[in-house]
């Protein structure tokens, strides 16, 4: 079996150097980093976590790989998960990527060395060679938004296409042909999918409207500041179309402070319907994701015996429903 020593030869670095690599210390450089992470990659190395296991036990941990923490979309699937899990005797384990393929690697290894019983990826960020060594492979595995289903491999699609049409029918009914998109991590194919929707959306109800996009961090801050990215580059637009929820109620508090009425001056919408959504002011018009049935799926797809295990190799579509609430209402005159 491949060990530490291998791959620290071939990155010509310390054990532990590879050792703060694969449990994602941030004092490693870049440089370095990289190279140890390719030669994890060149050489196949899952560190063997769960050596000390008794031969022939039943392993009752789940592993769970998010892109944000910070975000309660992926807290709250994570905590179904959970639920589950404490309820039919099983431990979780979870990772936090923050967006970062190489930190997904590195999350990735360290749970298959861990010998997890099953792995879900709730990410958005996505590396093909990942998902091709975790096909390939014989654990069970959750995909969200990515790759196929079948044998040990589960996948969720969410149609987020379908969501943001929704979105922008009903905000072009109220008279909206000016929109701002305000997004993060523009090169993710789930976040690209809903900005790119939002303007052929647009453009199919009204060739004549426009679409501005800023993109900041994923976070309340972030979601702030690409707000003001749109407000200060000309013309206010009449709909903010958030590609979720957090960051658009940092796009409401940005409205707030400049004295901007919401609805009446600018409607905001965000996606995935977080418990937030309905305590903000103006509540959130947005799109509910079911968290929950994600938490549920990833755990009837991973856990073994009782009859668990009866979604593995399934796919599972999510259709998002629009949720109206107070922050959207007709055009403002002046923009009609």
């Amino acid at each position: 079996m491949m060990s530490l020593e291998t791959v620290a030869k071939r990155a010509r670095v310390s054990t532990a150097t590879v050792s703060r690599v694969l449990n994602g210390v941030d004092v490693v450089k870049t440089s370095t980093r990289a190279r140890v992470m390719k030669a994890i990659a060149d050489l196949k190395y899952h560190p063997n976590l769960h050596a000390r296991s008794l031969a022939g036990a039943v392993n009752k941990t789940i592993g769970v790989i998010v892109s944000n923490l910070d975000n309660p979309f992926f807290l709250d699937v994570y905590r179904a998960v959970e639920s589950d899990c404490h309820a039919e005797g099983y431990e979780v384990i979870v990772a936090n990527t923050l967006y970062r393929p190489e930190q997904l690697a590195a999350s990735v290894r360290m749970m298959i060395g861990r010998r997890v019983a099953g792995l879900a990826l709730i990410v958005s960020e996505m590396d093909e060679g990942i998902v091709q060594e975790l096909t390939e492979g014989q654990m069970p595995v959750v995909l969200y938004d990515v790759g196929a289903a079948g044998g040990h491999v589960t996948k969720i699609r969410v149609n987020y296409r379908r969501g943001v049409e929704r979105v922008v029918d009903y905000l072009t009914t109220l008279g909206h042909t000016d929109f701002g998109v305000i997004g993060h991590h523009s090169g993710l194919a789930p976040i690209s999918e809903r900005c790119n929707a939002v303007l052929e959306s647009a453009r199919a109800s009204d060739p004549r409207a426009t679409v501005r996009q800023a993109l900041d961090a994923d976070g309340l801050e972030g979601g702030r500041r690409a707000a003001a990215d749109l407000l200060s580059a000309g013309t206010l637009p009449t709909a903010i179309i958030c590609v979720n929820d957090i960051m658009a109620v940092g796009a409401l508090l940005e409205l707030r402070d400049r004295g901007l009425r919401v609805p009446r001056d600018i409607s905001v919408t965000g996606f995935d319907d977080i418990e937030l959504a309905k305590f903000c002011y103006p509540a959130l018009t947005t799109v509910n994701i079911p968290r929950d049935q994600v938490g549920h799926t990833v755990f009837r797809s991973l856990a073994v015996g009782a009859g668990a295990g009866d979604a593995l190799g399934r796919e599972f579509s999510v259709n998002p429903e629009l949720v109206v609430r107070e922050s959207t209402g007709p055009a403002r005159a002046s923009a009609i």
